[in-house]
């Protein structure tokens, strides 16, 4: 296997949306509050993970799970998370068609001195249009790319907003005059930057202007040849980037209590918000055997990973070290009792395999 050269980044996908990640009416129920929030983002440095990153979602998929029919805001709820935190990295997330550069430059500063310089922001370039329309902010002139030419002149708008006393800037979607933004943020050199791309032009627009990129995969191989062609595209611009990826980690006493828990997710999946979800995203329920299709018709947003202890331990461990990765972002079915049982079960040993030999045998 190849060796990770540093210990890879995990960290946890809040659940700030009604019924968290998995589309189904048979899954612990996940109200989104913002005390579930607090208390899984409080556990998460508990246990000792790096980071806690919220979506941004402004309208649900409907179904008689009314799947993320109610939800939290990401930069708002991360603020109000950086008092009862002291260490976790805190990711939230801004769709650049809805915020101006300068408000959304404003919202992150404010944040990062919540919570004493350990901000992160996720950038989306484009969406469910169905969020936008309601407001009516979609913008249907910008095609993918367009989107990412704007999303591109939005986070240089951004970055310079940070470092600079005063920016003016003509561009072909912003101008600033004269544009301020004070104080400046106290991550140095700045607070991170993530975006999620699988697409050629996503992809080279993370390793161009973010610090990290997360990546879907359609299974094992494919994430491993995303994230070697990421870096690979990384370094023959002279930059590097940073890849994680995402998965739903069911947890068992046993393989077998696990296989079975999965099992009732999937037999009460929620055809209406799936069906709802696909289209959001371009995607045509038509019985395609895409494994991306699949996974979502069987009510799973992620890679699946389901096992007892050491099952889940290997998987994930061999995980990060095939594809390279630097982290790994975790959903669960049943956040406080699931992570609970992570963080005492799997992720010490985790953590102990990726310490240099000399360390480990301390």
């Amino acid at each position: 296997m190849t060796a990770v050269p540093r210990p890879p980044e995990l960290g946890v996908f809040l659940p700030i949306g009604k019924n968290g990640f998995i589309v189904s009416t048979a899954k612990p129920a996940a109200d989104g509050s913002f005390e579930l929030n607090r208390q899984v983002a409080m556990l998460a440095e508990q246990i000792g993970l790096d980071f806690v990153l919220s979506m941004a979602k402004w309208r649900g998929f409907g179904g008689p799970s009314d799947h993320w029919g109610a939800a939290l805001e990401s930069v708002t709820l991360m603020a109000a998370l950086a008092p009862v935190t002291t260490r976790v990295k805190l990711w939230a997330t801004v769709h650049s068609i809805l915020f101006h550069p300068a408000i959304a430059a404003k919202m992150m500063v404010t944040l990062d001195h919540a919570c004493g310089g350990r901000a992160g922001l996720n950038i989306v370039a484009g969406s469910y249009p169905d969020e936008f329309k309601q407001m009516g902010l979609w913008r249907p002139e910008l095609d993918h790319d367009q989107r990412y030419a704007l999303t591109r002149e939005w986070t240089r708008v951004v970055k310079r907003l940070w470092a600079e006393p005063r920016v003016d800037f003509k561009g072909e979607y912003f101008n600033l005059e004269d544009c301020v933004c004070e104080p400046k943020p106290l991550a140095r050199p700045r607070p991170e930057l993530i975006c999620a791309g699988s697409s050629e032009v996503g992809m080279r627009f993370a390793i161009e202007e973010a610090d990290a990129l997360f990546l879907n995969s359609r299974d094992d191989q494919h994430l491993r040849d995303s994230s070697r062609r990421a870096k690979d595209l990384a370094a023959s611009l002279g930059k590097t980037i940073k890849t994680y990826a995402m998965f739903t980690a069911v947890p068992g006493a046993t393989d077998r209590e696990a296989e079975a828990r999965a099992q009732r997710y999937i037999d009460g999946v929620d055809r209406e918000a799936v069906a709802t979800m696909l289209a959001s995203y371009g995607i045509k329920p038509d019985g395609s055997r895409n494994s991306l299709v699949v996974r979502a018709q069987e009510g799973f947003m992620s890679t699946r990973v389901t096992g007892g202890p050491e099952t889940l331990r290997q998987r994930i461990e061999d995980t990060l070290r095939t594809a390279e990765l630097d982290g790994l972002m975790l959903i669960f079915p049943d956040y406080l009792p699931d992570m609970a049982w992570f963080g005492s079960e799997v992720l010490p040993k985790l953590r102990l395999s990726f310490m240099p030999p000399a360390s480990a045998a301390q």
